[in-house]
C-alpha cells in the first residue's frame, strides 16, 4: 500500500469517526428530547366544558376521562342532557389533549426524522426508516 492509499484511508477513516460522532451527539439529543417529552406527558391534563356550561371535564394524556364537574344548574337538567353534555365535553377535552400530545411529540419525531439512515452511512445498506419510528396520527 503506497502512501497515497493510506492517506485516503486515514481521511475515509477521519471522515466515518465524524458521522459516527455526529450520531452519537444526535441520539444524546433525542434521549434528551423523549426524557423531557414523556415528563410532560406524565402530567399532561386537558378539560372542556360543554356548550351549555352544565359540565366541565378533564381528561389524562391518553384521553380518559379523570374529573367531572357539573355546575349548579346541572341540577335542573334531564339525565339525558347532562349525559350528552358530557360527551360533548369529554370529545373536545379528549381532542385537545391530542393536539397537545402532538406538540409534545413533536421535537422527538423532528429528530427522529433528521436521523441518518444506514444508507447513509454504508453504501448498500438496507434503510432503517419505517422500523420504529415515531409516527404522527392526527385523528
Amino acid at each position: 500500500m503506497d502512501h497515497w492509499e493510506r492517506e485516503g484511508l486515514r481521511a475515509a477513516n477521519f471522515g466515518i469517526r465524524n458521522q459516527v460522532e455526529n450520531i452519537l451527539d444526535a441520539l444524546a439529543e433525542q434521549r434528551a428530547h423523549q426524557a423531557e417529552a414523556q415528563r410532560k406527558l406524565d402530567t399532561a391534563r386537558c378539560s372542556a366544558s360543554s356548550s351549555d356550561g352544565l359540565v366541565e371535564v378533564t381528561v389524562d394524556n391518553s384521553g380518559v376521562l379523570i374529573d367531572v364537574r357539573f355546575t349548579a344548574n346541572a341540577a335542573h337538567s334531564t339525565a339525558e342532557q347532562l349525559g350528552r353534555s358530557v360527551t360533548e365535553a369529554g370529545r373536545e377535552a379528549a381532542r385537545r389533549m391530542r393536539e397537545q400530545v402532538a406538540q409534545i411529540l413533536d421535537p422527538v419525531a423532528a429528530g427522529v426524522r433528521t436521523m441518518p439512515d444506514l444508507p447513509d452511512l454504508i453504501l448498500g445498506a438496507p434503510s432503517l426508516r419505517g422500523h420504529g419510528e415515531v409516527e404522527r396520527r392526527d385523528e
